[in-house]
């Protein structure tokens, strides 16, 4: 498996495993069949609802915890008669309880809002404790994510953003690889929006290639140095979105592909007010 080093030296696998909904009930199965197809990155989130369902899936395979790279997130935090600090030590802390870990390999602030500022401080001092080997944050924007870096001591090592070949962030890449941040992708497929498994121009590559489209857009990623976390509840489909690494695209199919960038969201504008409202009113803990 080919990785990506962080800026603090840990080594990240450069695709893994994501299980954004997948229900509780189902996430221990399919991350047990991820494991067993050759898996060692876990994405999760305290949100979803399942870190225990993946410390139980972790637990059952009897892979040796080094092994592993786990992430998890840290939701916004709530705390107008306390502490944002202590509350997202807190937190962390539960989530750990549920995945059943000592660690964890990355911890994400998972949404730009609320106080986390305090939160970030919070995730440097659990970085400096060895209780997260490497922290970042997910869905921030350039404006945002520069801001944290001036004002901080730790500068994120990871920033997971919405990342797929309708919205391929090429701008946000190269800023935060001026900034020693490392881009990871969620939503790589789209979730089949804008018809991107039949679109003619990646099916055409697939063909060529004698891969699915799936494939090819995991190879694009790949190839431009962006770490991915796709998801499936197949094997049959884990097992090839993992045999990527064996064809390269050639720099006119690379080109190709970079032509169908929009330049927009395909879910939400994080930056849009009623979206915001709306993610800071949700409470997980």
């Amino acid at each position: 498996m080919k990785s990506v080093t962080l800026n603090n030296g840990v080594e990240m696998p450069i695709l893994g495993f994501g299980v954004f909904q997948i229900a509780e009930e189902e996430t221990q199965t399919a991350v047990e069949a991820a494991l067993a197809a050759g898996y060692r990155h876990l994405d999760t989130a305290a949100s979803y609802g399942n870190e225990a369902a993946v410390g139980a899936a972790i637990k059952a395979s009897g892979i040796a915890r080094e092994d592993l790279f786990v992430t998890t997130k840290l939701w916004i935090q709530h705390a107008p008669a306390g502490s944002v600090y202590d509350d997202s030590r807190r937190s962390f802390h539960n989530s750990l309880q549920r995945l059943g870990l000592d660690y964890v390999d990355l911890y994400l602030i998972h949404q730009p809002f609320g106080d986390y500022y305090s939160e970030w401080r919070a995730m440097q001092d659990l970085n400096k404790e060895g209780r997260a080997r490497a922290i970042g944050v997910s869905n921030f924007h350039p404006d945002r994510l520069v801001d944290l870096i001036d004002h901080n001591e730790i500068v994120p090592a990871v920033n997971q953003i919405e990342t797929h070949p309708f919205h391929q962030r090429a701008a946000d890449q190269e800023l935060m690889r001026g900034r020693g941040v490392q881009i990871e992708s969620w939503g790589p497929f789209a979730e089949g929006k804008n018809n991107l498994f039949s679109d003619p121009v990646l099916s055409a590559i697939a063909a060529a290639h004698g891969k699915s489209v799936a494939q090819v857009v995991l190879r694009w990623m790949i190839q431009r140095d962006v770490v991915v976390i796709p998801k499936s509840v197949r094997p049959e489909r884990m097992a090839q979105n993992l045999d990527v690494f064996g064809f390269t695209l050639t720099d006119e199919q690379m080109n190709q592909i970079t032509a169908l960038d929009t330049g927009a969201s395909l879910f939400f504008d994080h930056r849009d007010p009623a979206m915001v409202s709306w993610l800071g009113g949700r409470r997980y803990s």
